[in-house]
């Protein structure tokens, strides 16, 4: 199958070690595309604490719509499931947000810790397509400080 092709703002942040001809770049878009009306309001509070720095890096535009609303519904899904796990904690024990129990008396999981792991795959699955994940950033070097040579500082250059 092989590996996914990168979008070609990642591999011009990334930089180019093969020296391989990058095709041409487009322009990061001017404005930011509007959030999608569907998306409730957890959805809509993680898009607009992402969407602004995913624009600026150029990996967001108006294409992209789509695919930063499933992340953000699955940022939703995934705060509501573990928001009601924590409330049946609060009311019946550390275990009451794990576990169920049938009418029969079996001790099942709750759907609600599948949930919010599936939400929480998603999430994950979502972002390192938009390079929101730590090991998309060490891949882009972003925040990574040069280490320095151990001959800096040896020759002092005067103006």
């Amino acid at each position: 199958m092989g590996r996914k092709k990168k979008p070609i703002n990642l591999v011009v942040l990334e930089g180019n070690p093969g020296k391989r001809k990058i095709p041409n770049t487009p322009q990061p878009p001017s404005e930011m595309p509007d959030p999608p009306k569907h998306l409730d309001a957890y959805g809509l509070e993680e898009w607009d604490r992402i969407a602004h720095g995913l624009n600026v890096m150029g990996v967001l535009s108006q294409v992209d719509q789509s695919a930063l609303a499933a992340y953000c519904m699955a940022y939703s899904r995934w705060r509501t499931a573990e928001e009601e796990m924590q409330k049946r904690v609060e009311k019946g024990g550390a275990l009451a947000g794990l576990v169920d129990k049938t009418a029969a008396g079996n001790i099942i999981q709750n759907c609600l810790v599948g949930i919010a792991n599936k939400a929480a795959a998603d999430m994950v699955r979502y972002a390192a397509e938009f390079g929101m994940t730590p090991s998309a950033r060490a891949r882009l070097g972003v925040g990574a400080e040069k280490p320095k040579s151990k001959f800096e500082g040896l020759i002092s250059v005067k103006k």
